[in-house]
């Protein structure tokens, strides 16, 4: 089976997010960049697919610049086979739909039975790239998957919705997003980071896709970020003092009735 992933190389959740002058990004001089987290769920599902199965071949499909080389790289040394970036500068702040365009065509070039993909960046949390990709390619599309069965040219989804869960059949090829509870994403191993140095990578631009220019970027979407900011600031807690919890409590009632005017 041909399986491809869709990964994105986000900023650690854990780095500090400092705004850009132009007030529309981020400073990026000292991110640290990793596979986005969903991501990682659907490198995983891939090459347990693969196992299972006994053959086929995973690769993995990322938008982004040079650096984004490494998050490749990461997932090759899990055990996936080859790489594809698509690497044009034209392509930033291309939005959700200019982004899916884009990965649509450089899918087209690349034979594949399943694409799965996080259900969900956590850097911009826009949930909408996936499931463009599936319209542009015209096949079916699952979200927030957290178990699937392949057999006789089917997949079976179980997938989370608002206080359950729904099974779900599609026809292959289709594209399903990973939700937390799919499985636990392996470690890369040393032999693998090795291995992973020797593997394909292929790099591609808008025009080896054959993709207009104006359909994507910053003139080509649909939605343009207009301004980021930070969150206002908030007053700190305050601890109610006390002896016993009746003090407490008559405290508290004080100080919502004074202070907050909410009873």
């Amino acid at each position: 089976m041909e399986i491809v992933v869709l990964l994105k190389q986000v900023p650690d959740t854990e780095t500090l997010i400092q705004i850009a002058d132009d007030k529309t990004s981020i400073e990026t001089q000292d991110v640290k960049w990793i596979i986005n987290p969903y991501d990682e769920f659907a490198v995983e599902e891939a090459l347990r697919i693969k196992e299972s199965q006994g053959e086929g071949k995973v690769t993995i499909l990322t938008v982004g610049p040079e650096r984004a080389v490494e998050a490749i790289r990461t997932a090759l040394a899990m055990g996936a086979d080859e790489g594809v970036l698509i690497d044009d500068p034209t392509v930033e702040r291309s939005g959700a739909l200019g982004t899916a365009r884009v990965i649509a065509a450089a899918l087209k070039e690349i034979p594949c039975d399943l694409i799965i993909s996080g259900m969900r960046a956590v850097d911009d949390d826009g949930y909408q790239v996936p499931a463009a990709v599936a319209e542009f390619l015209g096949i079916p599309h699952v979200s927030m998957v957290i178990k699937q069965e392949i057999r006789d040219g089917k997949i079976t989804c179980e997938q989370t919705i608002e206080g359950g869960t729904m099974v779900i059949e599609a026809d292959l090829p289709a594209l399903f997003t990973t939700q937390r509870g799919l499985n636990e994403p392996r470690y890369a191993s040393l032999p693998g980071i090795m291995k992973a140095k020797k593997k394909p990578l292929a790099k591609k631009t808008l025009a080896d896709l054959g993709v207009d220019a104006d359909e994507v970027g910053q003139d080509g979407a649909k939605c343009k970020i207009i301004n980021l900011s930070f969150p206002p600031e908030r007053s700190p807690g305050k601890i109610i003092e006390g002896e016993t919890p009746e003090a407490k409590a008559a405290e508290l009632a004080r100080l919502l009735n004074e202070e907050a005017k909410v009873i």
